[in-house]
């Protein structure tokens, strides 16, 4: 080998290495499937060719709106072709793709919008409310609203703003792609849920995303031209990157606005679904639909199931309806799922609730990462790999966020050690699988949903008959958890749970708000810090 130590002439260049970035999927897919289906959306339908178009449009649009690269431009949209479009069109011009959860509250997004900086924002009719209200209580300098109407659903615009396909029109069908001169650079800019007060800018690069795309399709096992089926959101890890990975395969991007038995069965049946993927809350929407709202097909759907491990009861009861599921697990810091329950062919032989189990597991490290394992978050050592020792799971690999936008201290902090630091607790068996076992904060996951139990503390707090209040996950069969508040009243003070409830739905947003309150005196430790384990306790029992 001492030959390599002289490797001159052996350099970089454009002919032999190309920053990695998804865009080079649907710009390839262009060509090799120009005439195949990219999108279904009801009555829109469009090729491949005309995929890129649009998206080439797009860009374009935006730079003549004064986007530059490096701009964040932000979107508001549920389901649909144009946020599948924004995917692509917006880092095409060189911009930063902020894909901004449509559940949260006025407050929260203008202190997204502030925080990230957005220049534009695309967003739904059904949402401008909210948006407006959001610019209305910004610090900064207020974004370009483009209105997004959903024809297709009967959401018209309301020609108060730019409209998307204005803006489309106004493009240049020859503008040429702004491609990345570096795969390090900024691609997405998600936040997260802010389960310890605001929510953090999770910043993704593109060669993250493009080896989570690729993965994807090793760990999925995915066939060319699948037919995918959009639950995840897109602003949800960015649909956990499907949409990026789709091109790639000639696949076709199926859009769901609302989610609902019917729609899922329907596009099943109709467009015929291969692959989705989906919170378990959607997989107990699927067992328990109404037989008016069932469709028969005569093919298996494969499903990736993430957001808490799925009970073994609704694994049982989904697979004999024609669903395959695959358990997998990640964040929104590392792009989406990073672990998946790789099936053995031993395991087929076990009893069922053996089985059904085993498929709850989180599971081991997908392809595209170097390292995910328990160890001590302080020591940095590997626990025992028993089933019973607990530990921190830690992640290492490409697929792994920049960091948190203008927090270096949080950054430095998750990525201690040469791991980022997960935050969720997990036993890890003997063949090296992890399963979950606790959440080391106090979150509460809600229908695939982080919720911060500190935010909705806060909201309660302030009502004038609350003197502490603390919340915990209450167990629930539709959600899979829900908030439950703990209450103590002020000396000589009154109040409902209904009124509390409605307190709390006033300022936050639907799924952050308790379902269920408490009046009782909470326990604490000698010096006052609240039990919540106890309480977590006595939820399980109401």
């Amino acid at each position: 080998m001492g030959w390599m130590k002289d490797e001159t002439g052996l350099d970089r260049t454009a002919a032999n290495f190309v920053p990695l970035t998804p865009l080079s999927h649907l710009r390839r897919a262009a060509h090799v499937f120009a005439d195949r289906e990219a999108l279904a959306y009801r009555g829109f339908r469009k090729t491949y060719g005309e995929y890129y178009d649009r998206c080439t449009r797009l860009a374009s649009g935006l730079v003549k709106l004064g986007i530059a690269p490096g701009d964040v431009v932000a979107t508001i949209l549920p389901n649909i072709p144009a946020h599948a479009e924004a995917h692509f069109g917006v880092p095409a011009c060189g911009a930063v793709l902020n894909t901004i959860n449509t559940r949260l509250e006025p407050d929260t997004i203008a202190y997204i919008l502030d925080h990230g900086g957005a220049r534009a924002v695309l967003c739904d009719p059904q949402f401008l409310p909210s948006l407006a209200e959001a610019i209305e209580i910004m610090d900064g300098p207020a974004p370009q609203v483009i209105e997004v109407a959903d024809d297709q659903a009967g959401v018209h615009g309301g020609g108060h703003y730019m409209e998307y396909e204005a803006l489309l029109a106004s493009g240049d069908p020859d503008f040429d792609w702004i491609m990345p001169d570096d795969e390090w650079e900024s691609l997405a800019l998600n936040y997260t849920s802010g389960t310890t007060g605001r929510p953090k800018g999770v910043v993704c690069h593109h060669r993250g995303a493009y080896l989570m795309t690729m993965g994807t399709v090793v760990s999925w096992d995915l066939p060319r031209y699948p037919r995918y089926l959009t639950i995840v959101p897109l602003f949800h890890c960015n649909n956990w990157n499907h949409t990026w990975l789709m091109p790639m395969l000639g696949g076709t991007v199926v859009c769901c606005r609302d989610i609902t038995a019917r729609a899922i069965y329907d596009a099943i049946a109709d467009e015929g679904v291969t692959h989705l993927g989906a919170a378990p809350i959607v997989l107990n929407t699927i067992v328990n639909a109404k037989p008016e709202d069932r469709r028969s097909f005569d093919h298996i759907v494969d499903v990736f199931t993430a957001g808490a491990p799925p009970p073994a009861a609704t694994l049982a009861a989904i697979e004999p309806l024609g669903f395959s599921v695959t358990q997998v697990y990640g964040l929104t810091e590392t792009y989406g799922h990073v672990t998946e329950c790789l099936w053995q062919k031993g395991w087929n032989d076990l009893p069922e609730d053996e089985r059904y189990a085993i498929k709850a597991r989180t599971g081991i490290l997908m392809p595209m990462m170097e390292d995910i394992t328990a160890m001590d978050g302080d020591t940095m050592t590997q626990i025992p790999m028993d089933g019973t020792a607990q530990g921190e799971i830690m992640i290492r690999g490409n697929s792994v966020m920049k960091g948190y936008l203008k927090n270096p201290e949080a950054t430095a902090e998750a990525f201690r050690g040469g791991y980022f630091h997960s935050g969720d607790i997990a036993v890890q068996h003997p063949d090296g699988y992890l399963q979950i076992a606790d959440r080391a904060k106090d979150i509460i996951i809600s229908g695939g949903e982080n919720i911060s139990s500190v935010e909705v503390e806060g909201v309660l707090m302030r009502h004038p008959a609350v003197l502490l209040c603390a919340v915990v996950a209450k167990p629930d069969d539709k959600w899979g958890e829900t908030p439950c508040a703990f209450v103590e009243l002020k000396d000589g003070a009154e109040a409902s749970e209904s009124e509390l409830i409605a307190f709390a739905r006033d300022r936050l947003a639907g799924f952050k708000t308790p379902k269920t309150v408490v009046f009782q005196d909470l326990p604490k430790t000698s010096t006052g810090k609240i039990q919540k384990f106890e309480l977590r306790q006595i939820a399980r029992r109401l």
